[in-house]
């Protein structure tokens, strides 16, 4: 298996930002959401690794519900730069 080099992974331009921020925690399960998907690519019946996704998922989508009630502005933007679809329930 190939060590990581073709993991879409969002630059780490962010990473001088605070890192309790939203937007940082955000990039943050973002980057590790992705790197799970494409983990799965492989070995698609790791179950453990589901529920840890699942579990990163829930938090991330529990921090940008936040932020759409707090600044709906950030949120936009938000979701707009990391290419993340709109929850639909909020």
């Amino acid at each position: 298996m190939a060590k990581n080099s073709f993991i879409p992974v969002i630059s780490q331009e962010k990473k001088e930002e605070n890192p309790g921020s939203v937007e940082f925690q955000v990039f943050h399960f973002t980057n590790r959401i992705r790197r799970l998907t494409s983990h799965f690519e492989f070995h698609r019946k790791d179950y453990l690794s589901q529920r840890g996704l699942r579990k990163i998922l829930g938090k991330r989508q529990r921090l940008l519900s936040y932020l759409s009630k707090k600044d709906g502005i950030r949120y936009k933007k938000l979701i707009n730069q990391f290419d993340i679809r709109e929850s639909q329930i909020r």
